[in-house]
């Protein structure tokens, strides 16, 4: 009998410029431990934390700021298989499960991905349609599906 899989839970922003609705430019990063791995800010939510306060505590440890204004949440969880290398250093997690908000950044001043554990060592915002040639093969169903989600309610 195959043993079920353990998901993390966790959160994930796509991460709006300020001149969103005007221009639907996103942040992305790329992860200072793996060269070419361009992400959307993202992590675990901790004990005793709702999905939302979550999201506001990930964006200020991974860049800089949790001042965004939430505009909207998925519905849907979404969940994916960590790649065998990853799963190693992730134990007992096979994966993650997915929370996503679409925020959007009030000004580009208060970005920073100096913090004092710094996950990224760069980032850039590119158009909404441009994300997923960027992003990790893993991640692509998943970005593609929040996207797609987020453009079906018409808010990007």
């Amino acid at each position: 009998m195959q043993e079920e899989k353990k998901y993390r839970p966790n959160v994930a922003a796509i991460v709006l410029s300020p001149s969103y609705p005007f221009n639907c430019e996103v942040f992305i990063a790329q992860r200072s431990d793996i060269k070419g791995a361009w992400q959307f800010p993202q992590g675990g939510i901790d004990k005793g934390e709702t999905p939302r306060v979550a999201i506001l505590r990930e964006l200020k440890e991974e860049i800089g700021t949790d001042k965004v204004e939430i505009i909207a949440e998925c519905p849907h969880w979404h969940s994916y298989d960590f790649p065998q290398a990853v799963a190693a250093k992730m134990k007992p997690y096979d994966g993650q499960t997915q929370k996503y908000f679409l925020v959007r950044l009030k000004k580009l001043e208060n970005l920073d991905i100096n913090t004092k554990k710094p996950e990224f060592d760069s980032f850039k915002f590119v158009n909404i349609n441009e994300v997923l040639s960027h992003v990790n093969h893993f991640k692509r169903p998943i970005y593609s599906a929040v996207i797609k989600y987020f453009k079906e309610e018409g808010y990007i």
